[in-house]
């Protein structure tokens, strides 16, 4: 028996290293193949790039960047929309709602949460946006002293700002699901003892369970992040897409993201073309990179000062 258990050790951590070790090899490979196929783009500044139905002629740089500025601006206004509702909700299932009640709100997320992304784009696409148009009518009449919603505003609602919401909608589900479940792991104990001391149930969540659930916030952020950075069929499918450095989300042909351009101009390209679609794709790899490692190493610290506490 002691060397059944012995054996079965060795197995096991055989097999977990072995899964570690594809992770890493898969990732370097991944990392070597976008490196190698975009170096004859980003190697020389000042190889020309025509873009499909465009007579232009930009640089890496020109080309790369408006490509990066959309992405962050249209990730990041997801997230704007999202986390916090999202966090709303969670609390709500797992502390507000009466159990009848929670329990198939919390299987309706886990079922948003396995919906395509491109049902996502055709309900956005078909549906809402059209219903949008008035409203960022509104926003560009009384906000449009905001850079970000000054006019004229698009007629067809296919700007950034409506990409932000569909993505907004994708993440959802997922931030609130995996939310959800870090605030359910709040010990009773530490929700028992704020009640005996006194507390409403709003003071029990600010106290015991957002504190607890707080490296899991985060971590349910950065899934979303991860999402909204690389989703490509439900932005194609709701943007009007451009090249440009513009702040303004409530015009159309002003903005794009990385995942959506390659789509796009994936299947035409060629040659140098070809290079600088895979440079991009190489820059949201590294920006998906930098934003895990943030989010692992702010998890840290606040692991760090809890233990120190």
């Amino acid at each position: 028996m002691k060397n059944t258990g012995k054996i079965g050790n060795k197995i096991f951590r055989s097999g977990a290293t072995a899964a570690a070790v594809t992770i890493l090899v898969t990732l370097a490979a991944v990392a070597t193949f976008l490196v190698v196929r975009a170096w004859p783009a980003i190697s020389d500044p000042s190889v020309r790039i025509r873009t499909v139905g465009s007579a232009e002629e930009l640089n890496i740089w020109q080309f790369t960047g408006p490509q990066i500025f959309g992405t962050v601006l249209a990730a990041l206004f997801a997230m704007i929309l999202a986390v916090p509702l999202s966090i709303g909700i969670a609390l709500f299932i797992s502390h507000y709602a009466p159990k009848h009640l929670a329990q198939p709100l919390g299987y309706m997320v886990d079922l948003l949460a396995a919906i395509p992304s491109v049902i996502y784009g055709l309900w956005g696409a078909m549906w809402l946006i059209p219903k949008l148009v008035p409203f960022y009518e509104f926003l560009s009449k009384y906000l449009g002293w905001i850079p970000l919603f000054a006019g004229p505003v698009s007629t067809t609602g296919r700007v950034l700002f409506s990409a932000s919401l569909i993505l907004a909608v994708m993440i959802l589900p997922i931030v609130t699901a995996v939310t959800r479940e870090v605030f359910l792991q709040t010990p009773k104990s530490h929700e028992e003892a704020a009640l005996a001391l006194g507390a409403t149930r709003w003071e029990v969540v600010k106290m015991a369970v957002l504190p607890f659930g707080r490296s899991g916030i985060i971590s349910a952020a950065m899934l979303g992040l991860g999402r909204a950075l690389g989703e490509t069929m439900a932005v194609v499918m709701v943007l009007s897409v451009g090249s440009s450095y513009s702040f303004n989300v409530l015009q159309a042909g002003k903005h794009s993201t990385i995942a959506a351009n390659i789509a796009l101009q994936f299947p035409e390209a060629t040659g140098t073309y070809t290079s600088a679609l895979i440079a991009t794709g190489l820059a949201l790899f590294a920006i998906t990179m930098i934003v895990n490692m943030i989010a692992r190493w702010i998890i840290a610290r606040r692991a760090e000062f809890s233990g120190a506490n």
